[in-house]
């Protein structure tokens, strides 16, 4: 969606939009970092992100592979900055095409600043000398299909401090076929509303977005205040410079300037504020706070789908997913990449296009041995696993190997069920609560347009031993409200689904639209999942040293358990999948695993050999 069109919306409803500002960071773990930043700071409502070119272009790989990322696994609006920095006409072209397979539709034309080597900055041979000239030659080549920003500056920039001359160049600029502007980042407000009247006054009419730096530490503040040239209030530096040496005091204080700053900014009818992060959250989240821009309770960020919906080239108009991936987006983003077409109105047959590798980038376990060791412990039996899942789904973890994120608050009314099973080892890995009209505003279950009535059934996703599967699958099989899917590692399928069609475990009735179904279950997704599921599940058990019982033990539940999921077709009913387990319990739970090789054989975890005669594996049946 263009950005022009972001900020009309903000202006017929009255109400603040806001932005943030990322920059390609330097190191592998850093732009790692930044993505689980950014992923996070979805939840804070953004209107749009953009992401900067980098001194002289050096960093522009890194930029196009953020925007991508940013607009296909987040679902984040991106305006991808392009400078005309050491850019030949080739570079550009290259860039704006990768901007235009991302999905993006907003680029940031500017000039750039010189590399850090030259005092001064020189076009290159073949490229562009004004950010005007950049402009014309976008939307000379591609239209209307990108919106175009531009900068502006209300206290002059770097080379000129004229500030007739930057009012023309900036009406050059417009005219070229810039569709809004950016400002330099600026702390009296008063500056900033004089150039606004001054720019109305000389014909730009255009959207003006005000950039926002927030004060991270009072070493920062002067140090950005003077590259930016920009005047400080007086006020300001009396009552900073008495904390400068306490950087939590100045954070404190330096929101509540910033906060009173933006308050006279949307208070003149200017309503979108852009804020500089520096890549980093707290200053700007706690600015959000004292400005109740947040999202909350009684003004929750509104979703289009239940799941985070894709903004790359061609998924804008994606509608349904399976619900085997809803906690690691980014895995099912990447599995699809190559389709050619994507679920719209209906799920098609999926065995066509195919899903991705498990070895592509981003599908594997996240985060280094040493980092999921920290989060994970060493657990040495079924029960010291199944207390890491409880802790998961109290809020204590904020991961599972197979659960990205940390749980949300629509577990709230399961949450004591799911405790109770894994106590017992019956480890959740997805799961939703059954939902019977509940209105497309409720803060917790609601999405989709105004006015609607949203529906789910009753869904869970665990792990189950085999010891118990053929217990569980009686019992599922009688009630004829329920379906399932069983499958272990090695590709043994149990079902009682009809087909391989889709069962729609989410829907929703909206005013003057057919009825949408964005939440499925079949076979040929299940299949896949469940190899993305065991493959996360062995990642894992590799991050312990070969003969550890804590590799044993994860690699044989990866071996042996069953991955079983359910549906209770009737909505109606919140928890009548539970009642199926009462009174199970996983064998051996209690038990400590021991060491590969010190006296069983490590892939019966401690079963006899006696109870694996007779055709069976680990107490199952083969063939059953």
């Amino acid at each position: 969606m263009h950005i022009k069109d972001k900020l009309a919306e903000a202006k017929r409803s009255g109400q603040p939009m806001f932005s943030f500002e990322f920059f390609p960071p330097k190191t592998a773990q850093g732009v790692q970092n930044l993505y689980d930043r950014m992923d996070r700071m979805h939840a804070m409502g953004p209107s749009f992100i953009d992401v900067t070119w980098g001194a002289g272009g050096r960093l522009s790989h890194l930029t196009c592979e953020m925007v991508n990322v940013a607009q296909s696994v987040y679902g984040l609006e991106t305006c991808m900055h392009l400078t005309c920095t050491d850019m030949e006409k080739g570079k550009v072209d290259a860039a704006l095409k990768e901007a235009y397979k991302a999905g993006c539709t907003n680029i940031l034309a500017l000039r750039g600043d010189p590399p850090r080597e030259q005092e001064k900055w020189e076009a290159v041979d073949g490229g562009f000398r004004y950010a005007k000239d950049l402009v014309k030659y976008i939307r000379d080549t591609y239209g209307d299909h990108f919106d175009i920003g531009v900068a502006g500056y209300p206290e002059g920039c770097d080379d000129q401090s004229d500030p007739d001359l930057l009012m023309e160049h900036l009406k050059e600029k417009v005219d070229a076929g810039g569709t809004f502007v950016v400002t330099q980042m600026f702390y009296d407000v008063d500056i900033f509303l004089e150039w606004v009247t001054k720019c109305r006054e000389n014909g730009i009419n255009v959207p003006i977005i005000p950039g926002i730096m927030p004060i991270q530490t009072h070493a920062a503040f002067l140090r950005r205040a003077n590259w930016s040239k920009c005047r400080i209030p007086p006020a300001w530096t009396k009552v900073l410079d008495p904390i400068k040496n306490d950087d939590a005091a100045v954070r404190e204080v330096g929101k509540g300037l910033v906060a009173e700053m933006c308050r006279k900014i949307l208070s003149a009818g200017i309503l979108h504020l852009h804020f500089y992060t520096m890549n980093l959250e707290q200053a700007t989240r706690m600015i959000l706070e004292e400005l109740e821009l947040l999202p909350s309770a009684g003004t929750p960020l509104k979703q289009p789908l239940p799941w985070r919906q894709s903004l790359g080239l061609n998924r804008r108009d994606e509608n349904v997913r399976p619900i085997f991936w809803r906690n690691r987006n980014k895995s099912y983003v990447m599995r699809t990449q190559d389709w050619d077409e994507f679920p719209n109105g209906r799920w098609g047959d999926s065995r066509s296009p195919a899903f991705g590798e498990l070895d592509a980038y981003g599908i594997g376990l996240k985060g280094s041995n040493e980092r999921n060791i920290k989060l994970y412990g060493s657990p040495q039996s079924v029960k010291d696993i199944a207390q890491l899942f409880v802790r998961y789904v109290e809020g204590d973890l904020s991961s599972l190997p197979w659960s990205e994120s940390p749980i949300t608050s629509e577990a709230d009314s399961i949450k004591q069920d799911l405790v109770d099973l894994n106590s017992r080892g019956l480890l959740t890995i997805n799961s939703q609560p059954a939902v019977n009209g509940a209105k497309s505003s409720h803060p917790i279950h609601g999405w989709g347009p105004s006015n609607g009535y949203v529906y789910q059934k009753a869904y869970l996703e665990l792990l189950v031993s085999p010891k118990l599967i053929d217990d569980l699958i009686g019992r599922i099989e009688e009630n004829p409200d329920l379906t399932y899917y069983a499958v272990n590692k090695s590709g043994h399928l149990r079902m009682n689904a009809l087909g391989d069609g889709p069962n729609a475990v989410t829907w929703g009735v909206f005013p003057g639209k057919e009825i949408i179904q964005p939440t499925i279950v079949e076979t040929v997704s299940f299949l896949a999942w469940k190899d993305e599921a065991f493959r996360l599940g062995s990642d894992w058990a590799l991050c312990y040293p070969s003969a550890s019982p804590t590799r044993n033990l994860v690699e044989t539940i990866m071996q042996d358990w069953y991955l079983v999921n359910i549906v209770n077709n009737d909505f109606h009913s919140p928890r009548g999948i539970f009642a199926l387990f009462q009174g199970m319990r996983a064998p051996n739970l209690d038990q400590v695993v021991e060491t590969a090789g010190a006296g069983h054989d490590p892939a019966t975890n401690g079963v006899s050999s006696k109870e694996l005669e007779n055709g069976q594996h680990n107490g199952v049946p083969n063939g059953a």
